[in-house]
């Protein structure tokens, strides 16, 4: 690929937020993006994941503090042992992520103000999804990454936070983007994972044919194939219960989001999978939600008064 080298970035030290009080503290638009997109990344699976779609989608919108019984509940439905799930609240809370309030024999959850805030950009980056850029104007940020062959928690962590904020490797130690937004974002991967790199925003001029090269830097077909499992499986309702199925919906797209990079459409394969389970997303979502917040509502009214 040839490029035009527009502005080659620096790396200034930017203050490490490792807390959802800490991004609070720093306000940084780009910086708070990254630390949520960190963490939530981190809650993909397992207990501790579908508590942050519970969170997410049902406590998030009510604004309302929950009950424990509503979380045993509900995650219980989705298969969750009640155990377990006291634990998840706990580490929740020892995270900053709840506040918990007693009333009567009851406890209750609140968002902290600063998960709040992160599970509101997880909501726009989720319900925002589309599973293209809306619009590109043809430029790529690029990366150039070295991190030791001794180092290998620092080249893991270089391999799965760049996916993570979707950059794609089409050669060892090149990185790519067409977001050209995500310096920020790139700047903490490289720091923490302890590279020796160099950010340009470059300009694709000419050369081999594009969808070549996203191909190298991404696997679009492994990708495609999620995306063809979550149409198959969501076309019907997968539950007759209004949490399970619109739990689910959203967990599932949720992983979607955070691994798709996003690509512009002139990118992609022609009738891209991804398209046609977006839309499928956001017309479920709409069918099933209402139904899905009236029980959630009449769950957390079971414990009676609120704190």
């Amino acid at each position: 690929m040839n490029r035009r080298t527009r502005t080659n970035v620096g790396m200034p030290e930017l203050p490490e937020i490792t807390t959802p009080a800490a991004a609070e503290r720093f306000g940084n638009a780009s910086e708070e993006r990254f630390a949520f997109s960190r963490r939530y990344a981190a809650g993909t699976g397992g207990v501790r994941g579908l508590l942050i779609t519970v969170l997410g989608d049902h406590v998030r919108p009510a604004r309302q503090p929950a009950p424990t019984s509503a979380f045993i509940d509900a995650l219980g439905r989705l298969g969750v042992e009640e155990n377990a799930c006291r634990q998840a609240l706990l580490r929740a809370s020892a995270d900053g992520w709840l506040v918990a309030r007693r009333a009567g024999r009851y406890t209750w959850w609140q968002l902290s103000p600063a998960f709040e805030q992160f599970l509101d950009l997880g909501a726009s980056r989720i319900f925002g999804f589309t599973a293209t850029q809306p619009r590109w104007d043809r430029r790529w940020l690029v990366t150039l990454a070295r991190v030791p062959e001794s180092n290998r928690a620092g080249r893991h962590l270089l391999y799965t936070r760049m996916r993570w904020a979707g950059f794609g490797r089409p050669a060892p130690g090149v990185w790519i983007s067409t977001h050209t937004d995500r310096i920020p974002e790139a700047e903490h991967v490289l720091r923490e994972a302890g590279a020796q790199a160099q950010i340009f925003l470059s300009e694709y001029i000419a050369g081999d044919d594009l969808p070549t090269l996203v191909r190298q830097a991404w696997d679009l077909d492994e990708l495609e194939q999620r995306y063809e499992q979550f149409i198959d499986e969501f076309t019907r309702a997968p539950s007759d219960d209004p949490i399970v199925r619109v739990t689910r919906l959203v967990h599932a797209w949720r992983l979607l989001a955070l691994v798709d990079p996003a690509l512009p459409e002139e990118l992609l394969p022609k009738n891209w999978s991804g398209t046609r389970a977006a839309k499928l997303f956001h017309r479920q979502h709409a069918k099933w939600e209402p139904a899905a917040t009236r029980e959630w509502g009449r769950m957390s009214r079971r414990a009676g008064h609120k704190p």
